[in-house]
């Protein structure tokens, strides 16, 4: 492969690029290892994982003791009043039980606290932090969103989706330079995985403010783009409800900002998550009976927007987990392309974790991209038979090859911080689906093949955003974007899945290690 001025020129063997060797060429060597395009990760939100690096670490916590210990150690180099941040804890990690207040009051007297559970979906804030919100037993839930409570009605510290703006609205804004800094760090992570272009939903989740990805996108993303920090692509999406402050911007300075940062499009939210019950289904928790999930944002708001975003020539995308999410977002769709009209316009749905009776056909015949995460598989394969029944589960969860059999642009991502970001293992996850501790594959009719995979990641993720005239594959003219890795046997890689990055290209420099 030959590479001039961060762009491609010429691919094939040592012998075809001979003719291009000149005065002061590099010549890397990677002798025989694999090479693949730099990956793209199809769904992040890269300055909450920098800031989540930053903070109060819950991810691998496994027992109430831990959880409680982690919070204590934080609290104790804190001024009293400052808050406790942090999150990304999983309660199905030790046995299913959801934390309460009452198990830090004591060591958090004197200090605000908010730790959102791994999904983002779900958050756990302190009595000091709820009496600072004014959440008290006479609150009422706000639409879309649910005040956990006991049997009396008291507020247990727990609120779901939109219920999370009544503590939101009392955090401190981050400081710009601590944005800034979560944004090299995550910069730093992704290039140390081999991701070289990422598409960003950013700061902006259910109960969130609208103005924070625009906060971002100028203090940040601007920032790091002029002074040269930004070290790998970025396609920005912003929250739908500013869909005309998007068109204005892309109609006054186009769509690429620059090599590094795109304007991608608009996002908003149909429903919740499955750990947090939330997700909206056509039957009920089995844990739950009484619930059958939330619908974040009513279905006629949904498609007042998306029809207005459309008709601007905007990108959409929606967030969709549970079955009956994903059979009204696709119905919308329909009617949106009935209304304005035919066109490639490459709808997405994120996540698309559960579906039923034909939807995984209907993405395919819809044109609509299938933005899914393997890895939340390997947490939520044991959730979901809890929370679904065991049938039920095995039916509609992550039908990644259904999607594909039915001509779904299928394309992946990790939803980093909510798993990690680590495209390798997300492979690995999706060609074997073995969860922790299983010794066979959950849904095996539903494993892809490494070709599938790759291209998941790759050129099939580059066309999910509208990038693949400049990324996605080793072709000529495009990015010179690319990773090494540590095998050089796909063999080996299909069977132990055992590969590493050993390094990472962008543009044609070295950017990892």
């Amino acid at each position: 492969m030959a590479i001039r001025g961060g762009r491609i020129l010429r691919v094939g063997n040592y012998s075809s690029v001979q003719d291009l060797i000149g005065h002061g060429t590099e010549i890397l060597n990677v002798e025989g290892r694999g090479v693949v395009p730099g990956f793209i990760d199809s769904h992040v939100h890269l300055i909450w994982g920098g800031l989540q690096m930053m903070r109060v670490e819950l991810r691998t916590v496994s027992s109430k003791d831990e959880f409680v210990r982690k919070v204590k150690d934080a609290v104790r180099n804190l001024e009293p009043g400052s808050w406790v941040l942090g999150g990304g804890w999983n309660n199905d990690l030790w046995g299913g039980e959801l934390p309460m207040a009452s198990w830090i009051d004591d060591i958090t007297a004197h200090n605000p606290v908010w730790l959102s559970r791994k999904d983002g979906h779900m958050g756990l804030a302190n009595s000091l932090a709820l009496k600072t919100a004014g959440i008290s037993n006479e609150t009422k839930d706000p639409n879309g969103g649910t005040i956990m409570r006991t049997s009396t009605g008291a507020p247990t510290g727990l609120l779901i989706d939109s219920a999370s703006k009544l503590v939101f609205s009392c955090i401190p804004e981050v400081s710009v330079d601590e944005r800034r800094e979560a944004l090299l760090k995550a910069n730093n992570h992704a290039l140390s995985r081999g991701v070289t272009t990422v598409v960003d939903f950013g700061r902006y989740l259910p109960g969130s403010s609208v103005e924070l990805p625009w906060e971002d996108f100028s203090e940040v993303y601007g920032w790091a783009d002029f002074s040269g920090k930004l070290k790998i692509r970025v396609c920005l999406f912003f929250p739908m409800k500013t869909w005309s402050r998007l068109q204005d911007l892309i109609n006054k300075k186009g769509r690429k900002m620059s090599q590094w940062l795109y304007l991608g499009g608009v996002k908003d939210f149909s429903d919740g998550s499955l750990g947090s019950n939330s997700a909206l289904f056509y039957e009920p928790y089995a844990d739950d009976p009484q619930n059958f999930g939330l619908q974040v944002t009513e279905i006629e708001c949904l498609f007042n927007m998306t029809v207005a975003s459309d008709t601007s020539g905007l990108q959409v995308a929606i967030h969709a987990i549970g079955d009956r999410a994903n059979g009204l977002i696709l119905d919308m769709y329909r009617s949106v392309v009935s209304t304005n009209g035919m066109r490639e316009r490459r709808f997405r749905i994120e996540h698309a974790q559960h579906l039923v009776s034909e939807m995984a056909a209907q993405f395919g015949g819809g044109g609509i991209v299938a933005s899914v995460q393997p890895d939340h598989l390997l947490d939520d394969a044991d959730t979901a038979i809890r929370k679904l029944g065991r049938e039920r589960a095995k039916k509609e969860s992550y039908l990644f090859q259904s999607l594909l059999t039915g001509k779904a642009l299928l394309a992946f991502g990790s939803d980093w911080p909510v798993a990690d970001i680590n495209p390798l293992n997300s492979i690995k996850t999706a060609m074997k689906r073995i969860p922790p501790g299983w010794k066979h594959s959950w849904m095996p009719s539903e494993r892809v093949n490494l070709y599938d995979a790759l291209n998941a990641y790759t050129i099939s993720a580059a066309r999910a955003c509208f990038l693949d005239e400049e990324v996605g594959s080793l072709s000529p003219g495009k990015f010179a974007d690319f990773v090494v890795l540590s095998t050089d046997s796909w063999d080996t890689f299909v069977e132990e899945g055992s590969a590493s990055v050993w390094a990472t290209y962008v543009g044609g420099m070295r950017a990892y290690p």
